[in-house]
């Protein structure tokens, strides 16, 4: 019989790529991580690993395993999650993870009322950028997390992960002067701006990027600030020109116009594939729900 801890860590280093940082995601050492990686292979007879260098890939007998691994992990989430349903009461702990937008407008209302109406539900919540969401769930290190993508910066949450719909958002182009044209003429006609974007490697980063791309121009940026309660007090001050998503038009400082744009960001909520009929997952997501439906944008622009 496969030992299943030693087929999680075939199923990390299949997705991060090193020895190195399964251990750090897993709280491993690295030797611990190649012993358990060299029993397994001697469980199954052959070889799962090809080594170039400090990274790793899998041979055929390694992707074999690791797609049955993908499934068996599943089953036994569904069944955890049958197990759950049979108790009564809430009595668990939901780990959270979410961007800084939904945290504040979606979150927070939902964190507030499952205090008082699940007092046996603890819910603690991390804030984490979404590229990071499929290794943290898949790890075990969060049960639910809020994710987002962009029209033009689509996201791949990849095997082990489930997803659905949260909210769609409209994108908005924040400026310190209304603009005489719209749609995506109202991009062009800033071409020669300052330009405030999120930090490189970040979603936002590159749907700004490659917005400005698609009319034409390489965006002149001059600050790189993920916070977008910042990013609209920096344009209020006429620091720059910035696209930010519906959720961050809550607060918006006199002076900013905000202009709607043909693009658009999807909420989506993000499981570990067969664990979201828990009936602590399903409270939590319901009163995400909840909280959704009662956010109106300061700008009164709805979608």
């Amino acid at each position: 019989m496969l030992d299943i801890r030693k087929l999680r860590l075939l199923r990390e280093l299949a997705h991060r790529g090193t020895i190195a940082a399964v251990a750090e995601a897993l709280a491993y050492t690295p030797s611990a991580v190649s012993q358990q990686i060299a029993a397994l292979e001697r469980e199954v007879g052959r070889a799962l690993l090809t080594r170039t260098g400090r990274r790793v890939t899998l041979t055929p007998a390694g992707v074999v395993l690791v797609e049955h691994t993908e499934v068996v992990l599943a089953a036994l989430e569904r069944t955890e999650a049958a197990l759950a349903a049979t108790e009564t009461g809430l009595a668990a702990s939901v780990r959270l993870g979410a961007f800084p937008t939904a945290l504040r407008t979606i979150v927070l209302p939902a964190m507030l009322e499952i205090g008082r109406a699940e007092q046996d539900l603890e819910l603690t919540v991390t804030e984490v950028d979404p590229a990071d969401v499929p290794d943290l769930l898949r790890a075990g290190q969060l049960d639910i997390a809020l994710v987002h993508e962009y029209d033009n910066v689509p996201s791949t949450m990849g095997p082990g992960i489930e997803i659905e719909p949260l909210l769609d958002e409209v994108v908005f182009l924040a400026s310190s002067a209304a603009p005489v044209v719209d749609s995506m003429a109202v991009v062009r006609s800033h071409s020669g701006c300052r330009w405030i974007v999120g930090n490189p490697g970040t979603l936002c980063h590159t749907m700004t990027v490659r917005t400005c791309q698609s009319q034409g121009f390489e965006p002149r940026i001059t600050h790189r600030v993920d916070d977008f309660a910042t990013v609209l007090r920096l344009v209020a001050a006429g620091a720059g020109v910035a696209l930010v998503p519906e959720l961050a038009a809550t607060d918006v400082p006199e002076g900013v116009v905000l202009t709607a744009l043909p693009i658009g960001r999807r909420t989506r909520i993000a499981y570990r594939h067969g664990s979201r009929s828990r009936p602590a997952f399903a409270a939590v997501t319901a009163e995400l729900r909840r909280a959704t439906r009662s956010f109106r944008p300061a700008s009164g622009v709805g979608w």
